[in-house]
């Protein structure tokens, strides 16, 4: 899994490009999600996903997030 280590997470930056800031950091989860439902259901994809990204929104950093959301799963399910 790709992420940005270098990213100033949680703090507001007037003038920042936010739009491509906000790109760069989903993508790599986006096409995780698209991968992980070939193997999954979508449902499961999408809310693996979101609480990726909840838990970035959080302050949780990319890989950290990434894990904790597969440390729940037993058996493919939440």
């Amino acid at each position: 899994m790709h992420y940005f280590q270098n990213m100033n997470y949680g703090s507001y930056i007037p003038y920042r490009d936010i739009k491509n800031e906000t790109l760069m950091i989903v993508k790599p989860f986006v096409n995780y999600g698209l991968t992980e439902a070939k193997f999954t259901s979508i449902s499961h994809a999408m809310t693996e996903v979101a609480a990726i990204a909840y838990l970035l929104g959080k302050g949780y950093n990319p890989q950290t997030a990434y894990k904790l959301v597969e440390s729940w799963e037993v058996n493919e399910s939440f």
